[in-house]
């Protein structure tokens, strides 16, 4: 996952593979709540771990509920109906599934409770709710604004509750209030309970999904249209024992989508033609609880080719350009910001209709998917219930970085603008927001797409210079990818050894063919042969001498530039050495050449080596640094020299912070975006 504050996507050209989802989150925290008014213990298996489902267990856990995580399975100890604790203080982040029916089971469940979230959430409205539990008698006060969270719940008495005439919700402005009360109103059904809504119900695909679940849990609801709801008398919650969580529908769009623009490309398995490569998406498919997988029914009136299973999709482009549409998006309005965004590959104009819904989300999503689509150079109108999102040419994409306004799935949505005719990359703004569904979605769109091109910032210099400090810390600023380049051949020299073979031309051949497939990782500052930290075997005195002789051979110098080459991969990478500007990555974009006076870098190896307990002196390490100097800048094979486009920085008089600063300074310069 993510924690820079902004994520460049480079231009995208094609996409194959296969794509395993994570859990849905509507059904993840229905499933907890149910499980944990149940009595015994339920076994969730593949629920989803991300920001919405950690607030709703750690508020399980405050209310005295069992919980217990193992590998790919929670088991969640049911209360049964009674709390363990008396009073609580919980905080649900921006997790509207956790707030809604939290606040209806609390309120029925007894004890004093304070409900809050993080600002946004305070603007969520849960008026209607509040005004549906309070007209049968439940007792909740607003701490700020009416209307809305935060919330204290105060203990009432069952019978003090008034349910011998129908409970009243709106059903226009959210579909998560008439869930809360069906998840809760159960604990109090010393008699048939009735629901009416009033107005039209939006987004009943999600009510499905809670009477589903409802149905697992013992509790079978009555159904008269979308009108009125029957909680039958004597309902009580039993645990299935074992329930599994379906991949998350919603989270299918976007690589539904990705199918649908992008051609095949290199990462496809097999197949003649790599431009009819599928995407196959597993953990959702054509029979999913979820409403949001009719996103299918859309994506294929826009052009998509996709065939599907039990639980799997497979998807390709189809018609080109994608056609326009003309939706009324109420039964798909997560996954139908997905179309706004396929939108600017359409053959002419596209309306999302009867989204409403979209105003009282994460954000105001009508406006964020406005100002944003503006951004990228598009026409768009918008309306209280309404999208219409007029197609991009070619040539008539902008550069843009993407306010996601801590919205996940305006993050998702937007990462499929990389895939323009323009080969403009897009920057998003806070791609930790991911976190609230799908906390590695970039990491899995890496893994099946294909880039124009992958940036990379070398970072060159003498021994001792400061460059593997500075290239680690620039690429956790960004996100990158970081190749600590004269490792390899440490590395190598490391496992030469190990594998009985001498750096000599007799075993040239065989110590070429392992330095090719060194499984070698860099891990927060640590250097990994496969699963072992070789951070400092590699250090000692013989290492360095066994590297010499190994990059001597030139059979292994280029079976180590094809592996140094291979560490390039999405979203960039940041590559310390010698040569990495002139001889391995010739063509990338920013080319760095980091030196220090001899004194300055003397006195800097002289502190390291002090701290560690080992005796030197400052004259013979700067005569040392001066003599390995003199060597690097006079091989016949990759001497030390900058790159002829390279910038100079002289760190002598910089501490680590500003020469990080200045890197990233020029790296901005090369990239289209003006704002970070």
């Amino acid at each position: 996952m993510f924690s820079t504050p902004f994520l460049d996507l480079p231009p995208l050209v094609a996409a194959a593979g296969t794509v395993q989802l994570p859990g849905s989150k509507s059904i993840s925290n229905r499933v907890l709540l149910l499980a944990a008014l149940a009595s015994g213990t339920t076994t969730v298996h593949d629920l989803l771990d991300s920001d919405d489902t950690r607030v709703m267990l750690d508020a399980l856990v405050q209310l005295g509920c069992g919980v217990q995580h193992d590998g790919g399975t929670t088991r969640i100890e049911g209360l049964g109906g009674q709390l363990g604790v008396a009073s609580a203080a919980l905080f649900l982040g921006n997790a509207g599934t956790a707030m809604r029916p939290l606040t209806a089971a609390l309120a029925l469940l007894g004890g004093e409770f304070e409900l809050s979230g993080v600002p946004r959430m305070h603007e969520r409205p849960i008026g209607d709710l509040v005004d549906a539990l309070t007209q049968f008698g439940c007792r909740i006060d607003y701490l700020g604004n009416p209307g809305y969270p935060p919330l204290r719940i105060h203990p009432v008495d069952h019978v003090a509750l008034a349910l011998d005439t129908p409970i009243r919700v709106r059903g226009d402005v959210s579909s998560q209030f008439l869930t809360a009360l069906l998840l809760a109103l159960p604990l109090a059904a010393t008699r048939d309970i009735v629901i009416e809504v009033m107005g039209e119900l939006i987004s009943k695909p999600y009510i499905e999904i809670t009477l589903n679940l409802l149905a697992r849990f013992g509790i079978c609801v009555r159904r008269d249209g979308w009108e009125r709801f029957t909680i039958p008398a004597g309902s009580c919650y039993r645990s299935p024992g074992d329930i599994h969580v379906e991949a998350d529908a919603s989270s299918a769009s976007y690589f539904i989508a990705l199918g649908a623009i992008a051609t095949g490309g290199a990462k496809a398995a097999d197949g003649p033609s790599s431009a009819v490569a599928s995407l196959r998406i597993e953990g959702v498919g054509a029979d999913s609880i979820q409403g949001d997988i009719r996103f299918v029914e859309a994506a294929r009136q826009m052009g998509a080719d996709i065939t599907s299973g039990a639980n799997w999709l497979e998807v390709r482009r189809g018609a080109w350009p994608l056609k326009a549409i003309d939706l009324d998006a109420n039964h798909i309005p997560d996954a139908a910001m997905t179309l706004a965004v396929m939108a600017l590959y359409a053959d002419g104009p596209s309306t999302l209709r009867n989204i409403a819904s979209w105003r009282v989300k994460e954000t105001d999503r009508i406006d964020a998917m406005a100002n944003e689509l503006h951004k990228l150079g598009a026409t768009v109108e918008a309306g209280p219930d309404f999208i219409r999102v007029h197609p991009l040419p070619t040539g008539g994409w902008h550069a843009a970085s993407i306010h996601t306004y801590d919205d996940h799935r305006v993050a998702m949505c937007f990462s499929l603008a990389a895939f323009n005719p323009d080969r403009i990359g897009v920057r998003i703004l806070d791609p930790h927001c991911v976190a609230k569904t799908f906390p590695d979605y970039f990491e899995t769109l890496f893994s099946v797409v294909e880039p124009a091109s992958v940036p990379v910032i070398c970072i060159d210099g003498p021994t001792a210079s400061g460059k593997g400090t500075l290239a680690v810390e620039v690429a956790y600023r960004l996100g990158y990818h970081y190749l600590d380049s004269g490792s390899l051949y440490r590395v190598t020299g490391l496992a030469m050894r190990r594998q009985g073979f001498m750096p000599e031309p007799q075993h040239e051949a065989q110590i070429a063919d392992m330095a090719r497939s060194l499984p070698l990782r860099f891990v927060e500052g640590k250097v990994m042969l496969a699963d072992e930290d070789v951070t400092d075997a590699i250090r000692s005195e013989a290492a360095g001498m066994d590297a010499s002789r190994v990059s001597a051979l030139p059979a292994v110098r280029e079976a180590l530039s094809a592996l140094q080459r291979s560490f390039q991969r999405l979203p960039g990478l940041v590559a310390d050495g010698r040569d990495m500007g002139t001889v391995i990555f010739p063509d990338a974009p920013l080319k760095v050449y980091l030196t220090a006076s001899a004194a300055h870098r003397a006195e800097r190896r002289y502190k390291q080596l002090i701290s560690k307990g080992i005796s030197t002196t400052l004259d013979s390490l700067r005569a040392d640094l001066e003599a390995r100097d003199a060597r690097d800048s006079s091989r016949s094979v990759a001497p030390l020299k900058p790159a002829q486009d390279a910038r100079r920085l002289d760190n002598s008089s910089l501490s680590i912070e500003q020469s990080v600063v200045q890197v990233l300074a020029w790296w901005q310069q090369t990239q289209p975006f003006k704002e970070a």
